[in-house]
């Protein structure tokens, strides 16, 4: 092989692992957020952590401890937490001396995160008795992933047995010097940080690690690892798309027919043409700061390059959204897991403040078409 085609070679892989490690995070901010304080402890006593441990520090554990200072970051503590689930108001991460702790940096909207979401369930089964802890630090993306019934909502649906706590003013964020969803951090017996992987995958390496930190505190933890299938890939997609001017103007993103008019109400006419990767708008919509709102019988357009399609919406009423893949309904094979059809429709029943997966198919580029009511509103698309 010739030095030229090498190069070529070394080039395109790392062009690869760029695109992966992009699409398998989500950048948050770099400081805090204001918020009020919502929530409260949640009465699900039977998933308590346990913080009883046989942690002592005796002369061993301070020489330990002593060898560990300089060589590991001390892990921060909880701060600014606006609700407690499925553990006791005041949880601390030094609660758990003698444990291994697994800090979460997550939010329910978010695709990468969710991805995340049966790795953790499955370890915090496998390992809970053995000494692991998983803490949950939700930390939201949009406004409305700061009430506390909505996280509720969102952990019942995908089976969240550990403990989560809001950090909805990012102050655990910041302690953690964090920037990115998923974040998972491995925090040893003694309050060390041993390990931190950012966004999907590495879950081998992570499970290895969840082992050997709990194999320190004398209990035997080898067992097979979880191996579900990988939700990321290394196709190139349509990049997440946000829709409120504050998170698109930001990042260089706008509405393709007109732009968005920050605050304001305007109408909009789809053009005969859409390009690529840029959302497109029918009828009059009010621009807010994370979201747009139909305030009246409305569309929006997009073609995109995946092989499933993600849309962050709500409404203020119960209203079904049409869904339109390249100027049809959508057939069997190519409905998103919250997509019906029935009566010579395809749609979506849309309440709740969640992700909506309206596509799910072969990979390729299409056009999406969705109709919906007065009072829907989005705030981004993902794909994978």
């Amino acid at each position: 092989m010739g030095s030229k085609t090498l190069a070529l070679v070394i080039l395109i892989a790392v062009i690869a692992g760029a695109i992966w490690l992009l699409e398998s995070q989500r950048a948050g901010p770099t400081f805090g957020q204001s918020g009020k304080e919502s929530g409260s402890q949640a009465d699900i006593a039977e998933n308590t952590p346990d913080t009883e441990s046989n942690y002592v520090v005796d002369e061993a554990t301070k020489k330990r401890i002593q060898d560990k200072e300089g060589r590991y970051l001390k892990a921060p503590e909880l701060e600014g937490i606006a609700g407690y689930i499925n553990t006791p108001k005041g949880t601390r991460i030094s609660d758990f001396r003698g444990k291994v702790v697994l800090i979460d940096f997550w939010t329910y909207t978010c695709i990468n995160c969710i991805r995340t979401l049966p790795y953790l369930t499955d370890w915090d089964t496998k390992y809970r008795d053995k000494g692991l802890v998983i803490i949950g630090v939700h930390s939201p993306e949009f406004s409305f992933e700061k009430e506390y019934d909505n996280v509720v909502a969102a952990m019942t649906k995908h089976g969240i047995r550990y403990a989560v706590v809001q950090d909805n003013d990012y102050a655990t964020w910041r302690a953690f010097s964090n920037r990115y969803w998923p974040h998972k951090y491995l925090i040893d017996q003694d309050g060390f940080i041993r390990y931190d992987h950012i966004g999907e995958g590495a879950y081998a390496q992570t499970e290895y690690t969840i082992q050997a930190l709990l194999e320190e505190t004398g209990v035997d933890a080898r067992m097979p690892y979880t191996n579900f299938e990988d939700g990321t890939g290394l196709r190139r997609l349509t990049p997440e798309l946000y829709a409120g001017y504050s998170f698109a103007l930001s990042r260089g993103q706008d509405v393709g027919n007109g732009g968005l008019d920050p605050g304001k109400e305007k109408t909009y006419v789809l053009p005969d043409e859409v390009k690529n990767d840029i959302i497109y708008l029918g009828g009059a919509w009010r621009s807010d700061s994370d979201s747009l709102v139909a305030v009246s019988e409305a569309m929006i357009e997009l073609n995109f390059q995946a092989s499933s399609v993600n849309i962050v919406a709500q409404s203020d009423q119960p209203q079904q959204m049409e869904v339109y893949i390249d100027g049809k309904l959508l057939n069997s094979q190519e409905i998103g897991s919250d997509v019906k059809i029935q009566g010579g429709r395809s749609y979506v029943d849309i309440s709740g403040a969640r992700l909506y997966n309206v596509y799910k198919s072969a990979y390729g580029r299409h056009i999406l078409l969705l109709k919906a009511q007065p009072g829907f509103s989005f705030n981004s698309f993902t794909f994978g």
